[in-house]
């Protein structure tokens, strides 16, 4: 009798399953029936997915046609016949799912209906497999990922054709078009309407990228907004020249046309053009510098044997428990290093009502208010592409390139903490020491040093 487990003798008093995933052919305890075993086991696994996936499809498919056909059951024609019938199945066809190739046959619908105000025919068409769908969006997602992370074009067919069960919609022309596609949805995008959004927080960087068959670096103009609901969102994407203040002002003013209203604080590094575009379009916006940008450019003007301590002293400020003892941290900084080092010491000093600002809003708010990083680990995936490709092939294609990657992560943005202060933020509630003041009359703001 064969046991349960290949090379364990079955335990006495135990009854031995009736049902053996494993062949009994490979229950041996040889180390290739081993191997043989275990890839016949996975094999059957991958079967018993897809068929059960394909079950599934077609138990759907025909529930949709059997619920279209009974909405239209009454209406029928002079002789008395329904107008809405079966009429057979369409050729079967393969679909890529992400538990492989499935091969559908989806059922066909006779509908005879005309539109009275047209003269057309009406046509049923499958919201779960519509005509042209040969990849579910599963697949769809995943392809442009894989293509922006280093998979060459060529290589789709070869790397997910065995794994998927089928290399069918994965040829280099496929992956061609789907780039050109990511073009259009791009343009769709810079076009959209922005006056029922409200973005209250904007965070605003520039991201360089090369361009492998030109000369000049493209240069992304970055804005990521926080709604009014606390959900962050990309609000804009454009092509700009070395960050400078027109390019920002550019895109603003462009964002502007478009319905968006000046956010109530914007966040970014000390890049001057950005700053300036924002006095010049959205003038009543406040502004906070981002620290992690701040920090880098201040160890800058410090000697490698102060760091250490120079950073223990910055995180004295920035994560200070309030605004006052920011103040007091800035004044030891100021006395620990203005002697000998006093461009660093100016480098706070001189933005530091920039630096201190996201302490005027919710508590809560703060560590998404004190850096760029939502820019920052977003774009981490766009720099890792274009080292392997060196670049993308035009500036439209990085343009492309960097929407759809922005587009996947932004389903894995979670919200700000305390989503529900953001609607009081852009009310205009007073914030003292992170906290919501009711009467703000009473409790007078901390002044700079």
């Amino acid at each position: 009798m064969a046991s349960s487990k290949i090379g364990a003798p079955t335990p006495v008093g135990k009854v031995r399953p009736v049902l053996s995933v494993v062949p009994e052919k490979f229950n041996s305890h040889d180390d290739h029936a081993t191997d043989a075993g275990t890839s016949a086991s996975a094999s059957l696994i991958d079967q018993i997915v897809r068929d059960g996936a394909r079950r599934m499809l077609a138990e759907a498919l025909q529930a949709e046609v059997e619920a279209y056909i009974a909405q239209f059951s009454a209406e029928r024609d002079d002789n008395g016949r329904r107008l809405v019938v079966r009429n057979g199945s369409h050729q079967p066809r393969e679909v890529l799912t992400s538990a492989g190739a499935v091969e559908v046959t989806a059922p066909r619908v006779n509908d005879r209906r005309v539109d009275p105000a047209t003269g057309e025919r009406a046509k049923f068409t499958s919201a779960i497999l519509p005509p042209w769908c040969r990849k579910t969006p599963k697949i769809n997602e995943v392809l442009p990922l894989l293509y922006l992370h280093g998979l060459s074009s060529g290589d789709f067919g070869p790397a997910l054709g065995q794994f998927l069960g089928s290399s069918a919609g994965l040829s280099a022309s496929v992956i061609t078009k789907l780039t050109e596609t990511w073009k259009a949805e791009q343009r769709v995008f810079a076009a959209r309407d922005l006056s029922d959004v409200d973005y209250v927080y904007l965070w605003a960087d520039g991201i360089h990228v090369n361009i492998r068959l030109e000369e000049h670096k493209l240069c992304l103009l970055v804005l990521i907004g926080v709604r009014s609901d606390g959900r962050k969102e990309l609000v804009a994407l454009a092509d700009g020249y070395r960050e400078s203040v027109e390019s920002w002002a550019d895109l603003l003013r462009d964002c502007a046309r478009r319905g968006m209203r000046a956010p109530v604080l914007a966040v970014g590094d000390g890049a001057l053009g950005f700053w300036g575009a924002l006095r010049e379009v959205f003038p009543q916006a406040r502004a906070q510098r981002c620290w992690f940008h701040k920090i880098a450019n201040i160890l800058g003007a410090l000697p490698k044997s102060a760091h250490p301590g120079a950073k223990k002293a910055l995180a004295e400020i920035w994560n200070a428990e309030d605004k006052r003892h920011a103040f007091d941290a800035v004044k030891s900084f100021q006395a620990a290093y203005q002697a000998k080092f006093p461009k660093a010491v100016a480098k706070i000093t001189d933005d530091l009502d920039e630096l201190l600002a996201f302490y005027d809003y919710p508590a809560e708010h703060w560590i998404h208010l004190r850096t760029t990083n939502p820019i920052e680990s977003t774009f981490a995936t766009v720099r890792h592409r274009t080292q392997i490709t060196r670049g993308p092939g035009s500036r439209a294609a990085g343009l492309a390139m960097a929407f759809k990657l922005i587009e996947a992560a932004q389903a894995r943005w979670r919200a700000v903490n305390a989503p529900h202060l953001v609607a009081l933020v852009r009310a205009g509630a007073t914030f003292v020491n992170g906290k919501l003041v009711e009467r703000p009359d009473e409790h007078p703001q901390p002044e700079a040093a």
